[in-house]
């Protein structure tokens, strides 16, 4: 065989700039690293266990003799997420001005976007939002739904109260913290 054609054949096994060494590769010369896949699965894993927010909401319940407050809102959640809050108030004897107080602290650095049903009157009084609602007789349910969203200035987290009263009476309050991640 000529020496041409030879070299020929050569050429034809391997393109032009590949040499043999990157022909053959080891363990961790693949093009999909497993290292990145168990990252990926790690990552994957604690998004599922819920290590950064997005769980369902917790409920606390508290009983101040004349109402019951049962508030169900996320303990954690991340940054500019959209989150839902409900509040429900039960008289357990005629109320004759119910209102619901939140403290600004709770609500700082978040937008509320919408409360079902609109409260009869709102207004910022002695150093609270307070949310005014007609007559409830005893035994009646209030549920108040809010969506907010929390804004980008907002984090580590936020706490605060959410008060039930009667008039001008505050049957109790109820301490609440919202921890926000990045």
């Amino acid at each position: 065989m000529s020496r041409s054609r030879a070299e020929g054949t050569k050429a034809m096994a391997t393109p032009d700039g590949i040499e043999e060494p990157a022909e053959k590769g080891g363990l961790w010369d693949r093009h999909a690293s497993p290292i990145s896949i168990l990252l990926l699965g790690a990552l994957m894993l604690a998004a599922l266990s819920g290590v950064a927010g997005g769980q369902p909401g917790e409920r606390r319940l508290a009983d101040f003799g004349e109402a019951k407050l049962l508030v169900k809102s996320p303990s954690v959640i991340r940054n500019g997420e959209f989150f839902e809050m409900e509040i429900a108030v039960e008289a357990k004897t005629d109320l004759d001005a119910p209102a619901i107080e939140v403290s600004p602290s709770l609500w700082r650095d978040m937008t509320i976007n919408t409360m079902m049903p609109a409260p009869a009157e709102e207004l910022f009084e002695k150093g609270g939002y307070r949310f005014a609602y007609d007559r409830m007789p005893r035994g009646k349910r209030l549920l108040i739904k809010i969506d907010g969203q929390i804004n980008p200035p907002l984090f580590a987290g936020t706490r605060g109260d959410i008060a039930v009263y009667d008039g001008g009476r505050r049957l109790g309050a109820m301490p609440l913290a919202i921890e926000v991640l990045p």
